[in-house]
């Protein structure tokens, strides 16, 4: 499941940004060319703000992008999003999520979390912060140990049966991703390793990032 419900405005754009191009496709277009990298037997479900369907038709039609995809409507929130493309997603399979807007994973990190999550119930890349970090509560603040700190990213994967059934409760802010949710309902989170490259675009300089990465030789 790919999720790109959001809509631009940190990267101050008029184009939601999985729509904005890099290299001489959308964002979100690498995506799935990512996946299908890996395998080409994949189930897809895009799921998007519904205000773009049309214009991510468009694009499809303009980049003769034919990809069998299910397209769902995004919810206000991403535990909403993911909650309605869920119910497109069997019962008994392994289901990735996945920002649209992280184009630069590698098919090495998609095994690694398919093979752990089958063997784990779940698989939740990482990557160690580089830099110092500190915990602020109003005007005080406090350090943390750098070394225990991971910073997570996507595709987060999971057995679809029981992340189904973790999505079967209300909204609280405190799930930001599906791994929150998925903690949540009492399981265990089997952390790998996630890639430095497998940045998220959120802002200009990002882009810029992004366009510089895949246009080394191993993208």
């Amino acid at each position: 499941m790919i999720t790109a419900g959001g809509s631009g405005s940190r990267i101050v754009s008029a184009v939601p940004k999985q729509f904005l191009p890099l290299g001489n496709r959308p964002v979100l277009m690498h995506v799935f060319d990512a996946f299908m990298r890996f395998s080409p037997d994949l189930h897809f479900v895009l799921v998007l703000q519904e205000p773009f369907h049309s214009e991510w038709k468009a694009l499809c039609r303009n980049h003769q992008f034919r990809l069998q995809h299910t397209l769902v409507s995004a919810g206000p929130t991403r535990f909403h999003s993911v909650k309605n493309g869920l119910h497109h997603i069997p019962d008994n399979a392994l289901v990735a999520v996945h920002d649209g807007v992280r184009p630069l994973l590698s098919p090495a990190l998609i095994a690694r979390v398919f093979y752990f999550a089958e063997k784990f119930g779940s698989a939740i890349p990482v990557v160690h912060a580089a830099e110092s970090v500190r915990l602020t509560d109003k005007a005080l603040n406090t350090s943390l140990p750098r070394d225990r700190i991971r910073l997570v990213q996507t595709p987060q994967c999971f057995q679809s049966t029981a992340i189904r059934k973790a999505y079967n409760k209300n909204y609280h802010e405190s799930f930001t991703d599906e791994a929150t949710v998925f903690e949540a309902e009492g399981h265990r989170l089997f952390l790998v390793d996630g890639e430095k490259t497998n940045i998220k675009i959120t802002t200009g300089s990002d882009l810029v990032v992004a366009e510089a990465l895949l246009n080394r030789s191993e993208y």
